[in-house]
């Protein structure tokens, strides 16, 4: 009878506790103060230590000369549709012409399109993420559906009609304080300066290298013509693999004056087989005289790539980025008549974690394992790939070696979980650098107001059974530094954009 007294006396002080926190759940739109947020330590968390930080967005996609011009749209199609692979794969499933995704039908009949989809999209994270980007940018709170998609539409377009609304001015809404585009080694680099000279645009905006293309050796004429171009751009006569280095250099250099501090590597596997210099010589003439490479040559060839890449990393300080996983361009004929990044990729099954191992290892007997993170797309690798950067962490840099944040089919609450857990367990949680957007869309954003949410329910979930202490000090630090100091402070941008004025 008394520990029934107990339990109930106990029960009771939780509901007064959390009495306004269950209250304000009831009768409140969709995207509320405290979506994701599932008890009080979440709120306060993520009011106290995430909702105000900065972001600091190391990896996208988006269009630097969208940002130099300040790209504006005429409707909300143009700045939501168009491009994002995500909805098409979703309108796809939903019974969806191709005309309304990639075709030439109005932007109004594929807005209408998404509209009818959406209501299908439970439990699936765009249905998240596409209340939340029209509540938070278009003040929108009504569900997205055929019966509301013509007054969203009229809403948005007027509201897209404000001097606000363009790239620049949906990162400044967005509070940003850094982006780090996606660049090949060939590129002029003529926007990154044209955005620097501006002063009254004060969010920074650096270039990130990402040299798959000197890698793409699987067709030797692409390939060809693609070193032609880098030694246009270099001055270098490209004429020996060791010239071919000093090309990629030149332009290494060429980005690190323009405040670029990352490498960027999306490849399907991490390259660990043993070479010598004298075996990629032979490769690269085999190459440039129009011959193919066997798969052992092209092993060989990629690994070595990949250890001269993070040589020049380490030497300037640079982190690399490494993206594996996916399976890509999977429908021919699709393919065939739309071109890359539309939709039709997978995640792999390939094995890597030994050559990731043989990778690192190399890296690192040479001195040149710069600052690196892993991102994952197969959950399955997750405990795989922590464990493995656990084994290079050289105490020099706290958390050098990262475990990426949950990466393309894996960005979602489900994927943002599952590794923050592995992290916790595997790793430091506390040293993680946190979010990212890996979106061509001014509107993905929100994707660290989702994070954060997801972030800051964990741990408040952790705090509500005690199983780490109430001391809102103490996690509202951690929550701050995942957020945005840890990334700050690991990356080093330059203070000024004056390096490339």
């Amino acid at each position: 009878m008394l520990e029934t007294i107990i339990y109930f006396f106990g029960l009771f002080q939780w509901i007064r506790s959390n009495e306004p926190f269950l209250f304000d759940l009831c009768d409140m739109p969709f995207i509320s103060d405290h979506f994701l947020l599932n008890n009080r330590f979440a709120v306060d968390l993520f009011e106290q230590a995430a909702v105000h930080q900065p972001i600091i967005d190391y990896h996208c996609h988006l269009d630097p000369a969208d940002i130099a011009q300040d790209l504006r749209w005429d409707n909300i199609t143009q700045v939501w549709l168009k491009g994002d692979h995500y909805k098409w794969r979703a309108m796809r499933s939903n019974g969806v012409h191709e005309d309304y995704c990639t075709g030439d039908k109005s932007d109004r009949d594929k807005f209408r399109r998404w509209a009818e989809t959406v209501p299908q999209l439970l439990r699936n994270p765009l249905y998240h993420w596409t209340h939340l980007e029209l509540s938070r940018y278009f003040d929108v709170t009504e569900l997205l559906n055929p019966k509301t998609a013509n007054e969203i539409w009229e809403r948005t377009q007027a509201i897209l009609q404000e001097p606000s609304f363009s790239a620049r001015g949906l990162i400044k809404k967005s509070a940003v304080e850094l982006i780090c585009t996606t660049d090949d080694p060939i590129d002029t680099l003529e926007h990154h300066r044209a955005i620097a000279r501006d002063d009254a645009f004060t969010t920074k905006v650096y270039p990130t290298w990402r040299p798959d293309r000197a890698m793409a050796v699987e067709c030797a004429p692409s390939w060809n013509l693609y070193v032609d171009r880098l030694a246009e751009v270099s001055g270098v006569d490209v004429s020996s693999f060791t010239n071919f280095l000093l090309a990629l250099e030149k332009r290494h250099r060429t980005f690190h004056d323009h405040g670029c501090r990352l490498s960027d590597h999306g490849i399907e596997k991490c390259y660990g087989c043993a070479f010598r210099e004298s075996d990629l010589e032979r490769s690269f003439l085999k190459l440039r005289s129009g011959h193919a490479l066997d798969h052992g040559e092209r092993e060989q060839f990629k690994s070595g790539m990949m250890f001269h890449f993070a040589r020049m990393d380490a030497e300037k300080n640079w982190t690399q980025q490494i993206h594996y996983g996916a399976l890509r361009n999977n429908n021919r004929c699709l393919y065939d008549a739309l071109g890359p990044d539309v939709g039709f990729d997978s995640i792999d099954d390939v094995q890597t974690i030994q050559e990731m191992a043989k990778m690192f290892n190399l890296q690192h007997q040479e001195n040149a394992l710069p600052k690196t993170i892993i991102y994952n797309l197969n959950p399955s690798h997750n405990e795989c790939v922590a464990t493995m950067l656990g084994n290079f962490q050289d105490g020099c840099v706290a958390g050098k070696m990262q475990m990426g944040s949950g990466w393309w089919f894996m960005d979602q609450k489900d994927g943002m979980e599952r590794q923050m857990e592995c992290l916790s367990q595997l790793g430091l949680l506390s040293r993680f650098v946190g979010m990212l957007t890996d979106s061509r869309s001014f509107l993905s954003y929100t994707r660290h107001e989702y994070f954060r949410r997801v972030l800051c329910n964990l741990l408040g979930r952790d705090m509500e059974k005690g199983l780490i202490p109430n001391d809102m000090d103490l996690v509202g630090q951690m929550v701050a530094n995942i957020c945005y100091h840890n990334a700050k402070a690991y990356f080093q941008f330059p203070d000024t954009a004056g390096a490339n004025r």
